[in-house]
């Protein structure tokens, strides 16, 4: 393992990292990472202590820092996070460790033994990449943020990390790339301020952009990028493979595979993962060519709402998932959308699906605020439970104005608590709230 500098760190980040990753930082960080006593409640108290104990300001706060990261990044990388390093940028834009064995299995399955992670930021895909045995090599141009990937993958003897800005690495490095899997995950943060960073949306933004991605793959290379799930369809390649990944309920990617790493067959698909496991929805359809659904604008009372996953909604599957297990397309069809434009759509049988919640439609009330009240103090609601789609509304804000007195009518009326979910969402022009259940599915 080593690292290849092009260009100086800033001298302030320079200091802090020395310090940090010096022994006795090491010991400090190892030490508060383990000891029962640490409060992580409490991080100003144990500043102070730092302080009382002699730490130097920088060191203390440099530690400190990590603790904070780590324990943020726990959402990630689970227990492995205890032992990684992190940057506050490099964890924001950090694959999950869960996504990041996906596009490791990808490049194992086609037979891909080195895979070259431009643009690994702290090396969370190149992490899962050398965890299965593959030959690594990670280019991050950001000095530290490549000094942070070298400690992570340090336990990975065939992995390496070069800090140097991509586009020209690839320029001076063109034989390197033949029989390897290329891997990119572009910047998508403009920094606007010294604070603060805002998310770019437009492909040729990016860094390195989309155009370059697609020159690697016109010239021939086993090609994956990862880019944020809003993506727009008409800016994806027509020779990629569409993924969206869905983990554990968030829609966190959508990945693009071209060449030897796209499936034969599939356009687009719908990956999602849950605590039991995974399941994945594909079509060769291209985007726009759906299937006919019908469009019905009554929820029928007894009848069942779906609420189809992130993935499957942000890659346009919704009709075709309807049509293939829903029976959408079949004469009197059992299945209808309830809005040409709104993602839930229903149902007079429940349907099992890995790719759809389903609810039962208790009633349908009018989108009325002093009726909804009304009905919440009726049955002694306690806890209320608000989604929805097509209507601009704050849930929470809502929710403050619904239950507002709700208490007091409760305990005049002695009326226990009772729980209730509203799905507020529009139907043509008119606003619906639908009072819903969970459906029992296997």
């Amino acid at each position: 393992m080593n690292i290849v500098p092009t260009h100086q760190p800033t001298a302030e980040n320079a200091e802090t990292w020395a310090q940090l990753l010096s022994p006795a930082g090491r010991a400090l960080l190892d030490k508060l990472t383990t000891e029962t006593s640490y409060h992580r409640e409490d991080p100003l108290q144990l500043a102070t202590q730092l302080r009382r104990d002699g730490v130097d300001s920088t060191l203390a706060t440099a530690v400190l820092t990590q603790l904070k990261l780590r324990e943020k990044a726990h959402a990630k990388f689970g227990e492995f996070a205890q032992h990684m390093f992190f940057t506050t940028d490099g964890l924001q834009q950090a694959t999950r460790l869960g996504v990041a064995a996906h596009h490791a299995r990808r490049f194992q399955a086609h037979g891909i033994q080195h895979v070259i992670d431009l643009g690994c930021g702290i090396g969370g895909d190149a992490m899962a990449f050398a965890a299965i045995d593959l030959q690594v090599t990670a280019v991050e141009v950001d000095d530290i943020t490549a000094a942070v990937a070298t400690l992570n993958l340090t336990p990975f003897p065939h992995a390496e990390v070069i800090a140097a800005e991509v586009e020209t690495w690839v320029a001076d490095h063109a034989e390197q790339l033949s029989g390897a899997g290329l891997w990119l995950d572009p910047a998508r943060r403009e920094v606007s301020t010294a604070e603060s960073a805002h998310r770019i949306f437009d492909p040729e933004s990016f860094s390195p952009p989309l155009s370059f991605v697609e020159r690697l793959a016109d010239a021939g290379h086993a090609v994956g990028v990862k880019l944020g799930p809003g993506l727009a369809h008409d800016s994806i390649p027509t020779t990629a493979e569409a993924q969206w990944v869905s983990d554990h309920g968030s829609v966190v990617e959508v990945a693009l595979w071209f060449n030897d790493l796209a499936r034969p067959r599939v356009r687009r698909a719908a990956l999602v993962t849950t605590a039991h496991g995974s399941a994945e929805f594909t079509s060769d359809r291209e985007f726009g060519d759906d299937p006919k659904v019908e469009v019905r604008p009554t929820p029928s009372v007894g009848g069942y709402l779906y609420e189809p996953d992130g993935a499957v909604i942000r890659s346009g599957l919704i009709r075709e998932l309807m049509a293939r297990e829903f029976g959408a397309t079949a004469q009197d069809s059992p299945s209808w959308l309830l809005d040409q434009h709104i993602a839930y759509f229903c149902s007079d049988h429940l349907v099992d699906s890995d790719f759809a919640t389903a609810y039962r439609v208790v009633e349908v009330l009018p989108y009325h605020l002093k009726k909804l009240r009304a009905w919440i103090a009726e049955h002694g609601i306690s806890r209320l439970d608000i989604k929805k789609r097509g209507v601009d509304v704050t849930p929470e804000q809502l929710r403050r104005m619904l239950m507002a007195g709700t208490a007091k009518t409760r305990k005049k009326t002695k009326a226990g608590g009772h729980q209730a979910t509203f799905v507020l969402t529009r139907i043509g022009n008119s606003r619906v709230a639908l009072v819903v259940e969970p459906a029992e599915q296997s």
